[in-house]
């Protein structure tokens, strides 16, 4: 009886555990199968959207599947900003939000769920964010304002607005009064705003602090602020180019001499190819109370923050040494004076003579015919002096072709013909290295030949049509490459509002324009602080395939 009564039992605990696992297993996703692409969404809502007189202190919303909660947290996004930290509970695929310190009389709330929730089979995102209106007097504040981040990583980038109190305020060192976010198409929709003025700026928020850091955060500066006075008033086409802000100025970070020759300088950060000039450095012997200037400075074949100078002085390595920078300039303009860094010397001798390791176009098998211009880069400078004779260019039967050369900075020639050159027809760079002598007196005892080859100009495409707008003053039109970064192309609408690019290169572009106000013929981004406002731009609706050998004409570009 015992051992029937033990053999019961284990068949009893055996079957529970199977029903165990089996519960357990049901909270997995089903192995097999396609793969789940359905975003979450949010089925139902308390309280509805448009309620009045609300006087709860909770919210409710239903998904469609399951979300991982702490994305949820993260996308909640209220308006105007409640006191306290937001209490959330959660029941199966329902959660319950709960304002801790209650909500102000006669407001009209926004909540907006973002685009960061995720489901938990497949970490979907939400395709695009969700926003109640419900306000706690008998009145919902209808007035709106839409737009459009255009930039590469605009979903989820966060709509900042702010009631404008005066002009003294810097409002983005405060949270803001109403949020929104960017979705994947880039477009954003503030609502239930009230009848006042706004300054609204789009903020990649990587610390989702709700705070502008310009160290971290991209932003997108308006081109002015939002009047909503009328009653339902709103605004449309409030677009945005986002930018870096940082305000961090470039320094020195070291100086090693290679040889005896070429120190490698690393900066903080990439700085401006303008002030990669000879005159800009020098190196000092605080021992010696002695400053020597440099020959030579280029870019070379470094890394981006890494550029290097030349000098023909020997130095003691017992002695302190220093190189000194008279200025250092980034790409935003950021800019440091006066800036030293330690010098490692060496006496190693160079025995490198200086040899191309890139050019300008890249293919030069296709360079176009129509004031040409090429680049050859070389990774060590050299004496200039003898330069013009050191280049010969011909075409394949031998006969010179005219041509003027520059010099970007001391290990790079550029070559320029004076005139157009023929179509589809083939040319001879030649090179005698053994008069690019570096500071050692380095060269290659050889003649080395470039082949180029020009385009037939069938290749270009086009696009011309008629700009509608209000007023055509300082208005720019711009052909951007989706495909090719730094190609574009400019062309300014005539008296007859025309507009027409001629010698594109095939491709995918945007189509846009801007007014530019200071006519530097650049688009100006603004800048956060001081306050300075970007130029206002519009965007054609439609991406522009553009084909060789066929243009596309009557484009209306509404700038309106």
């Amino acid at each position: 009886m015992v051992k029937k009564a033990a053999k019961k039992i284990k068949f009893v605990l055996a079957f529970l555990s199977l029903i165990f696992i089996s519960n357990c297993a049901n909270q997995l996703p089903p192995g097999g199968g396609e793969e789940d692409t359905t975003p979450p969404e949010i089925i139902s809502v308390y309280p509805k959207d448009g309620q009045v007189n609300f006087n709860d202190d909770h919210f409710k919303l239903r998904f469609s599947e399951y979300v991982d909660k702490r994305s949820f947290r993260e996308a909640i996004f209220i308006s105007p900003t409640v006191e306290g930290e937001l209490e959330i509970s959660w029941t199966g695929r329902t959660v319950t939000v709960t304002f801790p310190e209650g909500l102000r009389d006669n407001y009209t709330y926004v909540v907006t769920i973002g685009t960061d929730v995720v489901d938990l089979n497949n970490r979907n995102r939400m395709a695009q964010s969700f926003t109640i209106l419900f306000a706690t007097g008998d009145k919902i504040d209808t007035r709106s304002i839409s737009g459009t981040v255009f930039d590469k990583e605009a979903d989820g980038v966060l709509i900042f607005a702010y009631r404008i109190v005066d002009d003294t305020t810097d409002y983005l060192k405060q949270k803001p009064d109403y949020v929104s976010q960017v979705g994947k198409n880039g477009n954003f929709m503030l609502n239930g705003l009230a009848e006042d003025n706004f300054r609204i700026f789009a903020i990649k928020d990587q610390l989702r602090d709700m705070l502008f850091q310009a160290e971290s955060d991209k932003i997108g500066i308006p081109f002015a602020d939002i009047s909503l006075k009328d009653e339902d008033s709103s605004f449309t086409g409030l677009n945005y180019f986002l930018m870096s802000a940082d305000t961090t100025k470039p320094r020195l970070v070291s100086a090693v001499m290679t040889d005896r020759n070429h120190v490698l300088i690393t900066t903080s950060k990439p700085v401006d190819s303008s002030i990669i000039s000879a005159n800009n450095f020098s190196i000092i012997d605080s021992t010696e109370n002695i400053e020597y200037s440099i020959i030579y400075a280029f870019k070379g074949n470094t890394k981006p923050e890494e550029l290097v100078v030349v000098t023909d002085q020997s130095f003691s390595g017992q002695n302190e040494m220093y190189l000194r920078a008279d200025r250092l300039v980034d790409e935003a303009g950021n800019t440091y004076t006066d800036d030293y860094s330690n010098l490692t010397v060496s006496d190693r001798e160079d025995t490198s003579a200086a040899k191309i390791f890139n050019n300008f176009p890249l293919d030069l098998r296709r360079v176009d015919f129509k004031e040409p211009s090429v680049l050859f880069y070389f990774d060590d400078a050299f004496n200039t002096t003898e330069l013009k004779t050191a280049i010969t260019f011909t075409d394949t039967l031998g006969n010179n072709v005219p041509f003027n050369l520059f010099f970007p900075d001391d290990a790079t020639v550029q070559l320029k013909p004076v005139s157009n050159l023929q179509t589809e027809k083939d040319y001879l760079i030649n090179f005698d290295l053994s008069k690019f002598k570096d500071a050692a007196g380095n060269f290659t005892d050889t003649t080395i030949t470039q082949r180029m080859r020009t385009i037939s100009g069938l290749e270009f495409t086009g696009a011309s049509g008629q700009v509608v707008a209000d007023s055509l003053n300082n208005f720019l039109l711009v052909l951007t490459s989706i495909d090719k970064a730094g190609i574009f192309y400019q062309a300014k609408p005539n008296s007859k509002s025309e507009f027409n690019f001629e010698r594109v290169e095939s491709g995918k572009y945007m189509l846009w324009g801007y007014y530019d106000n200071n006519t530097n013929e650049k688009y100006d981004y603004g800048y956060p602080s001081p306050l300075k406002y970007s130029e206002r731009f519009f965007v054609y609706k439609d991406t522009l395939e553009l084909r060789p050998r066929w243009s596309i004409t009557d484009l209306r570009f509404d700038a309106k």
